[in-house]
């Protein structure tokens, strides 16, 4: 079964249009007004191997927060619908990731139930366009509507563009095995209460 899903969502701030290939091969075309975005979310989708093509048209006029937080949710309802009930997923998995002076730790569950635990900081206000609290927006409102329990973790850092990346890329390198189906569980959903819907 194909895991492709197109969805759009627009509102009075920003208009969305998103196609995600759950079984692709990394390649991506976003255009989210926001460069440095941009530049996480190519991350994300060639590190994770799902293709990610995505355009946003958003109220920048006013500021990056409803842009970043709105894709974040489309983002998030793109992958859940992909997943469907999640039948022969690993479900879990974990990665810690390099970046040079930086290490990030990232653990999901694909539980249907949302959650996340951000143990990241940064020590200056904007990274390029972008403010630096934004990044926890982007975050929760992906896991929050993608239902996943995500947790991550700076254990060190000090170049705050390092240590946003390192968290895009672990992120995906987390999802790459998460969503993989393992061929053990054949069509069965990986819940001994026989759903991962919440």
């Amino acid at each position: 079964m194909e895991r492709i899903v197109t969805l759009k969502r627009i509102t009075k701030e920003t208009s969305i249009e998103v196609t995600l290939n759950l079984d692709g091969y990394g390649n991506y075309k976003i255009n989210t007004g926001i460069s440095f975005l941009d530049h996480m979310l190519e991350q994300l989708s060639h590190h994770s191997l799902i293709n990610i093509m995505l355009k946003v048209k958003g109220d920048l006029h006013i500021d990056c927060h409803h842009t970043v937080e709105d894709v974040g949710i489309v983002l998030g309802q793109a992958l859940k619908q992909g997943l469907g009930e999640r039948k022969g997923i690993t479900r879990y998995a974990d990665s810690q990731l390099v970046m040079d002076e930086t290490l990030i730790s990232c653990a999901m569950d694909i539980s249907g139930r949302p959650y996340l635990k951000w143990g990241v900081s940064f020590s200056q206000d904007k990274i390029g366009e972008m403010d630096s609290e934004l990044f926890y927006e982007w975050f929760r409102a992906f896991a929050y509507n993608a239902g996943i329990s995500l947790h991550l973790h700076k254990l060190y850092g000090v170049n705050n563009h390092h240590i946003a990346e390192t968290c895009f890329k672990a992120l995906a390198r987390t999802l790459k095995v998460a969503i993989s189906i393992d061929p053990r569980q054949g069509n069965r959903i990986p819940s001994t209460k026989g759903t991962l819907q919440g």
